[in-house]
């Protein structure tokens, strides 16, 4: 038997050959006599205990190999994609082409382990601070307090020994990704590191080991040649700094998804044959399995409850509180919490098929989107980094001629004063920033946003167009009358009528069919069944010739409507549809089906016309029934019905030719033209797979109130943006004159190379943190 062995806690015991040890805590076990075991990977694991046991069960891989192996983080075959950059994708780690940050994996993980870049730069910063405080003090002790702690002599030498593990160690990743900027064409925030901090170094370095190569100009008063090595291992350390919070803040974004990944436990009770249960790992669930789901726990997969009867938390897909009932042949989602009853549910989804994983792959995909505002941001640092190197190289000219003295050493640190404060981390990480932010944000809400672009567009909308049936109304019909003719038996018409629309997916049919089944009826075989679009279905049930559908229907068989006409006009006055049924050629009843109006909807249609939208419905059923349906939501601006499902499309182009920005929220597959026209789709998730394949967002819980929490989250999410980038243009256009020193003529104020580099970190940890802000929303 193969054994995993771990060195865990510090009571760790030798292991004689007869025992082995606990992964978790490091103890010797007896194979033979423990009572806790776990299979995993082909593999036996004995425990002390249930407690680690139940550690080893959560996190296998951390126990196994010390934390998640990198293929597993990633998953084989995955693709590494560029924070700033998502178009960027390699088939494995590396830096980004364009900017130089580190590319990460494309696919979410339940990994919450340290980023390594994070680690490496955490690393190379506390390396560096500690060494810049005694440069520090031995540079600007001598230079503003008069305080040698070495000899003047001396003092280039032991800067240099102080600085130079700095700059060459941990400034390397800045020169790497300075250098790829600059062979690739793509100047960036490290160009301009690289430059500033290599032009100090060098300089310096040169002024130690040959100082008759300076010229006078460059010397200080009493013959000294000047370093500023201080300034290169400042700037690199302040770098550093901000790049450590920077990817810090990056990995609070990240922690949405997480945060949905947790929502599903690590492994599952399936049900054997025999009827006992066994805890299995949650990958090792199989469609069709049946699992058993106990009172407080979170349902493991998606699937379909087959006994027990409970309620269900849903807010992870609605964002509402309330419970939902189950029982049997009740639909059940991956990671939503069981109440106080007991479940046995059959897998219908599991692994990457399940909703829960299907939210996280939008979640992520939408985060590495891009919003059209970004390309603002783009042109500007298309031109802005040769800008600022042409801005420095004539600040270092200007202060050549007609500095004073020394010039080169002010010509020298005000270039590079430039090149570091210019440094537009802040421009790049305005827009995605907020983007992570807001659609991590969004998915806790019941919001899901399939792309940048889509959140933006949802800000300038003002017109929603919104399906009455599965938006508006509950989706599921139900019958609520029958009224018979010509001395036809209730029951009978409603057998008639149900074994015909046994034969139809239409939402009316299945209505019909339900009431007879709760009814008890038996239905008989119908044959020779047709369907007439918008009018109808026929077939015969034994001897008799049944049809189901409108009045057109009707007299296009030659029967006439009119004597219950007054009676259907009752019914659709009140927001039913009405079905007429003929027997052989006869009128023998009318069913009335109305589809309840959900609860939400008045509400959601006061605060989304509260927001500034005119709500326009559109419906397939007649008007009288669409109107009675508004009625009951409080009133929309503007009612259509009577329409076909490819009326939905041509009105939603219609809205866009008059000038308005359209918003349409759809469930049905007769949706997705609609909404793939407008300028944003909301999907209700409650809808067909079509329907959300065609929109830019999902609500997940199907109900409208949900597009006011993405209205909301759109307009904080752009309000965000557009402050960051504010921040950062007016940054750099105060920043870079005030590095040159323009001031320096009136008021006598330079910025050293060591505050432009605290200026440029504060920057864009103010940027990160605004952007961090939307966390706290109220949507």
């Amino acid at each position: 038997m193969n054994h995993q062995h771990h060195a865990g806690c510090d009571h760790a015991q030798g292991a004689s050959p007869t025992t082995v040890k606990d992964p978790v805590c490091g103890m010797a076990v007896d194979p033979i006599g423990a009572r806790h075991h776990v299979e995993h990977g082909g593999r036996s694991f004995h425990f002390c205990g249930a407690s680690c046991k139940a550690k080893f069960v959560a996190s296998p891989t951390v126990y196994i190999f010390g934390s998640a192996p990198r293929s597993e983080v990633a998953g084989p075959g995955a693709m590494w994609t560029c924070p700033m950059h998502p178009e960027i994708r390699r088939p494995g780690p590396g830096s980004c082409p364009i900017c130089g940050m580190a590319l990460e994996p494309e696919a979410a993980s339940l990994n919450d382990g340290p980023n390594p870049e994070l680690v490496d730069f955490t690393r190379r910063l506390w390396v560096s601070g500690v060494l810049a405080v005694p440069l520090l003090l031995i540079s600007m002790g001598a230079e503003m307090l008069g305080v040698h702690i070495v000899s003047p002599e001396a003092s280039p030498w032991a800067q240099l020994a102080l600085s130079a593990p700095i700059v060459l160690w941990a400034g390397a990743p800045f020169f790497q990704r300075g250098w790829t900027s600059v062979r690739t064409g793509h100047l960036n925030m490290f160009t301009l590191i690289a430059l500033g901090v290599g032009a100090a170094f060098a300089y310096s370095l040169i002024a130690t080991l040959f100082p008759g190569l300076i010229p006078m100009t460059g010397q200080a008063h009493g013959g000294m040649v000047p370093v500023y090595y201080e300034a290169a291992g400042v700037v690199v350390t302040l770098v550093l700094l901000g790049q450590v919070l920077e990817l810090r803040a990056r990995a609070a974004t990240g922690r949405a998804i997480r945060a949905l990944l947790d929502l599903t436990p690590k492994t599952a009770r399936r049900l054997k044959p025999d009827g006992t249960e066994e805890e299995i790992a949650l990958a090792e669930v199989a469609v069709g399995d049946q699992i058993r789901v106990r009172p407080g726990e979170a349902v493991p997969v998606d699937g379909v409850v087959v006994e027990g009867r409970s309620t269900v938390d849903e807010s992870m897909l609605t964002g509402e509180p309330a419970p939902v009932g189950k029982a049997a042949s009740a639909v059940v989602t991956g990671g939503t919490v069981n109440g106080t009853g007991s479940l046995l549910i059959e897998a219908r989804a599991v692994g990457a098929d399940t909703v829960l994983a299907r939210i996280v792959r939008m979640v992520a995909d939408a985060q590495r989107s891009r919003a059209p505002v970004q390309a603002t941001a783009d042109r500007v640092s298309g031109w802005f980094v040769p800008l600022v190197v042409l801005i420095a190289l004539a600040t270092f000219v200007v202060w050549w001629i007609v500095g004073p003295e020394p010039r080169l050493g002010h010509a020298l640190l005000n270039a590079i004063a430039v090149l570091v404060i210019a440094c537009p981390c802040a421009l790049g990480l305005a827009t995605p920033m907020s983007i992570m932010v807001g659609t991590g944000r969004g998915a806790r809400a019941g919001v899901l946003i399939k792309t940048a672009e889509a959140l933006q567009a949802f800000e300038n909308v003002d017109t929603l167009v919104i399906d009455k049936t599965g938006t508006l109304t509950e989706g599921r019909p139900k019958l609520v009358a029958i009224q018979t003719f010509g001395g036809f038996a209730r029951k009978d018409v409603l057998a008639l009528a149900a074994a015909v629309e046994a034969r139809s997916e239409h939402p009316l049919a299945h209505a019909v069919v339900a009431a007879a089944s709760e009814q008890g009826l038996t239905l008989a075989t119908a044959t020779d069944f047709a369907s007439k679009t918008g009018e109808g279905v026929t077939a015969r049930v034994g001897d008799r010739a049944v049809a189901v559908g409108n009045a057109a229907l009707m007299e296009s068989l030659g029967v006439d409507p009119s004597p219950v006409a007054s009676a259907a006009e009752a019914r659709r006055v009140e927001g039913g549809g009405v079905m007429l049924v003929a027997v052989n050629g006869a009128l023998a009843g009318l069913l009335a089906v109305a589809d309840p109006v959900r609860p939400s909807a008045s509400q959601a249609i006061a605060d989304l016309r509260a927001e500034g939208l005119r709500v326009v419905m559109l419906s397939g059923d007649n008007a009288t029934t669409a109107q009675a349906v508004a009625l009951a939501v409080g009133g929309v601006d503007e009612v259509r019905a009577d329409l076909k499902p490819e009326d939905k499309a041509r009105i939603v182009g219609e809205l866009k030719a008059a000038g308005a920005r359209v918003a349409m929220a759809g469930d049905g597959v007769n949706d997705a033209p609609a909404l793939a026209a407008a300028d944003v789709g909301l999907a209700m998730g409650t809808g067909s797979d079509v329907a959300i394949e065609s929109a830019g967002m999902t609500l997940t819980g199907g109900d409208l109130s949900a597009a006011v929490r993405a209205r909301r989250l759109a307009r904080a999410t752009m309000s965000n943006i557009r402050q960051n980038l504010f921040f950062s243009f007016l940054f750099n256009g105060v920043g870079v004159p005030i590095a040159a020193g323009v001031l320096y003529p009136v008021a006598g104020i330079l910025l050293s190379p060591m505050l432009a580099g605290a200026a440029m970190a504060l920057s864009s940890f103010i940027v990160v943190t605004n952007a961090l802000r939307l966390n706290g929303a109220r949507l």
